[in-house]
């Protein structure tokens, strides 16, 4: 499966972006789809993620309650909405699919978009 993630740019502090990722094939709906994110000097990290049916999410602790993941199956295609959003969630946003892993560590993911810069000033 080929990814391709859009939707980043620069917003204020307590603004939002809708980061969308656009899968190609015919079996997205066989993959887990995960969002992660790396600042400059940082680790990938997990951001959240999303079952195969969209029925169960996932969120790290940092994004909870502002951050929110969804998958539209007949486009292919992933979401996460961003608001009350913090410099501190400055990073390259990727997004990833996995078939059959379990964990969200970047890792145990299969397949990688290219990455889209999300800048927030304060």
């Amino acid at each position: 499966v080929q990814l391709q993630a859009s939707g980043g740019g620069l917003v204020q502090a307590g603004g939002s972006l809708r980061l969308s990722c656009a899968a190609s094939g015919r079996t997205f709906n066989s993959y887990r789809m995960g969002w992660f994110r790396q600042a400059p000097g940082k680790e990938r990290e997990f951001v959240a993620g999303i079952s195969r049916t969209g029925g169960t999410t996932y969120y790290a602790d940092s994004v909870k309650g502002r951050f929110t993941i969804s998958r539209d199956g007949a486009k292919n295609t992933v979401y996460l909405q961003m608001n009350s959003l913090k410099p501190e969630d400055t990073a390259v946003y990727y997004c990833a699919a996995d078939r059959y892993g379990a964990t969200w560590y970047p890792s145990g993911m299969d397949y990688w978009g290219k990455g889209t810069q999300v800048t927030v000033s304060s």
